[in-house]
């Protein structure tokens, strides 16, 4: 997919590593530039663990791009436009908001182990503590 910076993310290139696939609804909104800045405040932590955290959102890369400035993100956000991946993964799911129904993106965080194999899920993500979670998570896969 594409990612800020014009880089492509591929989670092929990415074999051997753990990734934290963390999936949002929208660039600089509350919830989601909190979620963003707990895991790049740990993104030293992460990275000692051997994993790669990526984020994903049905956003532009202009619009990740804008995001990752904004907050000095140092970690790559994918975008997914078409919602392939998002759908893909269950995380486009219909919501409703003060009666009115409409699709978008289940907050949730998906650790893959080295081997590619889905070590765990959190759906329906809380944003306070989150990351911390996933971080220890991350650490017990050894």
């Amino acid at each position: 997919m594409p990612g800020a910076g014009g880089e492509t993310i591929a989670l092929g290139g990415l074999k051997g590593r753990k990734v934290v696939l963390y999936f949002y609804p929208k660039d600089d909104t509350s919830g989601c530039t909190l979620e963003a800045q707990g895991f790049n405040a740990l993104g030293d932590a992460f990275a000692a663990a051997g994993a790669t955290v990526v984020g994903v959102s049905p956003d532009s890369v202009k619009s990740h791009e804008k995001f990752r400035a904004k907050y000095g993100l140092t970690f790559p956000l994918a975008s997914d436009e078409a919602k392939g991946m998002l759908e893909a993964y269950g995380v486009w799911v219909e919501k409703s908001m003060y009666g009115r129904k409409y699709m978008g993106v289940e907050r949730t965080t998906v650790l893959i182990d080295g081997e590619g194999q889905i070590a765990r899920i959190w759906p329906k993500v809380k944003v306070p503590g989150h990351a911390d979670e996933v971080l220890e998570a991350t650490r017990a896969l050894g």
